[in-house]
Order: structure tokens, then sequence, then C-alpha cells
């Protein structure tokens, strides 16, 4: 099978059609393009969700952090706590793990998250350094952000596309790199790194009413898109020439022919607001200084831009030689 996330289809079909116990109490439950499962605990919510890193390797402690508390901030809920499972190959030497846990900690206290446990085992199963990062969240039971996008509403991304997959190349394939970028383009792109957290504007966005929202990871923002409207059974109008793409980012695709809207992308948050709710959240990110832009609208389903399902990411393809394709317009129905 090929490197990556299993294709939706697959997923569904092996995974979560396998699934038979249900209880009343979880609000939210696994499905194609949901963030986080939701539990009721009375007059509070329990945001819980999941993710592994296993394609970083030198900042794999930053982005286990990240990556898990990025889905609880996009119920526009605030992370509080966090679980590493971290499985390490028998030729890591003590200090690589203790910088691994040093990154860990002082991410966790960058989004102000504990980290309440976890497990770490030496292993000749694994090859490179993998951890498995489970964050929870709580929510008053009223603040949900789980209303679905409808036609009129706004499409609002954070930050660039690409921040994630540009650093994570950057990072652990250095010496690729400096055949087409500088060391001063380098160092920039593995600062980009310390910008894959999206708790502070989900949050922000939360509060301000704006929802549904999805961080944007494997299969990047068109990924993202395409399980934002595929959730609510509408379409998307995006002008991609507005999608904010860093020079850097631009010459790393270009060097290895991969396309930025499917790069995996932690560090931008796609949000979608209500007209309502725009111009609050407009005015709460200028006062955050959160860097956003308008890329869209909502249309109803069979209209806007035809985006294929997500595969497999765009950075397999730097790192294994993997990858597919098509992002176009389609007709309105």
């Amino acid at each position: 099978m090929k490197t990556g996330k299993l294709d939706n289809s697959t997923l569904e079909r092996i995974v979560l059609n396998k699934i038979k116990y249900r209880r009343d109490e979880v609000k939210v439950s696994p499905a194609v393009g949901e963030d986080c499962a939701v539990i009721d605990f009375g007059d509070y919510n329990c945001v819980m969700s999941t993710d592994p890193i296993t394609a970083a390797v030198k900042d794999i402690g930053r982005l286990a952090i990240n990556i898990s508390c990025n889905d609880i901030a996009s119920n526009g809920c605030q992370p509080l706590g966090i679980m590493l499972t971290v499985m390490l190959p028998p030729e890591i030497t003590e200090e690589e793990i203790a910088r691994i846990m040093d990154d860990a900690a002082d991410e966790a206290a960058k989004v102000k998250v504990q980290i309440i446990g976890g497990h770490t085992e030496i292993t000749p199963v694994v090859k490179a350094p993998v951890i498995s990062a489970t964050a929870v969240g709580r929510q008053p039971v009223n603040d949900g952000v789980y209303r679905k996008a409808a036609p009129g509403d706004y499409i609002i991304m954070t930050k660039a596309v690409g921040l994630e997959g540009s650093g994570i190349i950057a990072s652990d394939r250095t010496e690729e790199c400096r055949k087409f970028l500088n060391e001063d383009e380098i160092a920039e792109a593995e600062s980009y790194l310390e910008e894959t957290s999206v708790v502070r504007e989900g949050v922000i966005a939360g509060k301000a009413g704006a929802g549904p929202m999805h961080d944007v990871t494997e299969g990047g923002i068109a990924g993202a898109l395409w399980e934002i409207t595929r959730i609510g059974g509408v379409g998307a109008d995006v002008d991609f020439d507005r999608v904010p793409v860093r020079p850097v980012t631009k010459k790393i695709c270009d060097h290895y022919g991969l396309n930025p809207y499917r790069l995996i992308s932690s560090g931008c948050m796609l949000i979608i607001a209500q007209l309502e709710a725009l111009d609050r959240l407009k005015a709460a990110f200028a006062e955050g200084s959160v860097d956003y832009t308008v890329i869209g609208r909502i249309v109803p389903e069979g209209e806007g831009v035809k985006i294929d399902p997500p595969g497999s990411d765009e950075l397999m393809k730097a790192l294994y030689g993997e990858t597919d394709i098509t992002v176009r317009r389609q007709k309105s129905s």
C-alpha cells in the first residue's frame, strides 16, 4: 500500500465501518474529516484527538505537541493535557531522547498544555523516532464549534500553506536543499516549524463565533477544503491565487515537483465564518496580530472548485518519491 494516511474510501471501508458499539455520551464519533471526538461530561464536553508524527525527525518533539493540540483548537477549545507515546530505535542516544523531550516540553509550555503521561520505549520495530500524541480539552457544553459549512459562508485561512512540509524537508533533507536554497533560506524554512501551532487563532476564532474549523495537516489546504465541504454537503469557490505560499516554500515545491496546496501545512487553520461572525473575527485577529486571508466562499454542492479526495501527502514525494493529485474548477450545476 502507499506510504501515508489511508485514502478515505479505504479508511471508511476497513476501519471506520468496523466500529460496532456506540455510546450515547459520545457526541461526535469517528468520521472522515472529523478532527476530534467529543464526549458529554455533563456541564462540559471532553474534546479529544490523537495523531502520530512519523515523517519528521529533527523537530519531532515540537510537532508532536502541536498536531494534536491543533485539532483541539479546531473546536475553538484550549487544550489542557497531552499524552505522548514515544517509540525509539535502539541506535538512538540519551542525548537525542533528551532533545526530543526538551522540544516537547518547551512547546507544551508555549501552548499552555500539560504533558500528563504516556509511554517511552526502545524497540527495533521502528527505524526512526515515532511519537503518537493524544490531547484533551474541556469545553462548556454550549461553546463547541459544531455547525456545518453552508452556502454564503466565508472561507478564511491563517498564515500560509506548506509551513510544516517546508520545515520538515529543510530540516531532514538539508544537504539536498543546499543545491537550490542558500543558508538563509534553509534557516527560514526550518523556522517555519516554530509556527506550526494554531491553538491561539483557533481559540480566538471560537470566541468570535466562527466555525467550523479545520487545522490543515496531511493533504494540505486542498485536503482540508475537501473534508470540510464533504461534511457540510457543499462546494467551495476558492481563488487559489489568493492562497499565501511563501517564496521559500515555492522554491522547495518547484524543486521536488510538489503541489503546495497538497503539502502538509500545520500552522494553517481553515476557518468558515458566517457573515455575522466575519467582522468579529477580523477585529479579533487584528487585535491578536493573527495573519489571515479570505480565500473564498462556500457555495452549493456541485459548484465552485472541484477538489479530489486527499491521498498520500505531497511530503511523501520529497521523502519517499510518492504522490498524486489535482485541483480544478468544475462547472456550475
